[in-house]
């Protein structure tokens, strides 16, 4: 295969990733935006480099003219999950999605593998569209715990320094770092709804921090100056009592006075025009 070939076969696959990013990104906005848990706490992707394509054909024994129909994962999305449950919920999610297609899947949550790596692994096919028409192009989809990731992070590493060869040794206490993440996720699993309960209130507390400064700052434009200092110092004042049902009652009282001062803006604006 010519050189000069390889940019034009890898951009396709660099367009699939971006889009699938952003995609799997806004899925975590909507959720939190909502108010809602999100299963997915972290995305990010890939493109092979050449020079691992390469390397992996010729482990593979690949020839360089079948390397697009062989390898699966030129194009790679990493989903990073707080808890093993949530892996399941993120591939009922890609199960569902129209724009997305199962080719195959490999679950080494359940099946661990010897090194002592686990992930959770689908093989999608994702439409993009270039100049050159529509192409179905692979992704491997990687859901992984932030445990999981972690280890897979420095054994990934490791294989790296040690060409694939890593020192029995060092294998012996991969074996055990594995063993210990098992037990930790197992750990965070089992308060995984106080978590939850916390984070969301959290994200809660946010989603009205913002309405309401959202709100004030439109007042600026409407409402006397002494009236915009009398609602700050009653913001500070329920923010300090860290009481969310307190903060929800302003965020309402609020709503009103806004749509009060709408209503007078919109009365003045129609007698102007009278």
């Amino acid at each position: 295969m010519e050189i000069q070939l390889w940019k034009e076969i890898l951009d396709p696959y660099e367009l699939a990733v971006k889009e699938l990013t952003v995609k799997f990104n806004h899925l975590i906005r909507e959720h939190r935006s909502r108010g809602l848990y999100s299963p997915i706490e972290q995305v990010n992707g890939r493109v092979k480099t050449i020079s691992s394509i390469l390397d992996k054909a010729q482990k593979k024994k690949i020839r360089i003219e079948d390397i697009e129909e062989k390898l699966g994962d030129i194009a790679g999305i990493r989903i990073i999950c707080q808890f093993v449950e949530d892996i399941e919920k993120v591939v009922e999610i890609i199960h569902n999605r129209t724009d997305m297609t199962v080719k195959s899947e490999k679950d080494y949550i359940k099946n661990t593998k010897k090194s002592g790596y686990r992930s959770y692994h689908i093989i999608i096919y994702y439409e993009v569209q270039t100049l050159k028409g529509s192409r179905r192009i692979p992704v491997e989809i990687q859901i992984r715990t932030l445990a999981m990731n972690f280890w897979s992070t420095i054994e990934h590493s490791l294989q790296y320094k040690y060409k694939g060869s890593i020192p029995e040794h060092i294998r012996t206490k991969l074996t055990s770092a594995s063993d210990a993440i098992l037990l930790l996720d197992n750990e965070m699993s089992s308060v995984r709804s106080e978590i939850m309960d916390a984070q969301n209130s959290f994200q809660i507390q946010a989603n009205l921090v913002s309405d309401i400064l959202n709100n004030i700052q439109n007042l600026y434009n409407m409402a006397n100056k002494r009236e915009i200092v009398r609602i700050q110092d009653e913001f500070y004042r329920v923010y300090g009592t860290n009481d969310i049902e307190q903060l929800k009652r302003f965020h309402r009282q609020l709503d009103i006075i806004s749509e009060g001062y709408r209503a007078q803006s919109n009365d003045k604006r129609y007698e102007e025009i009278q």
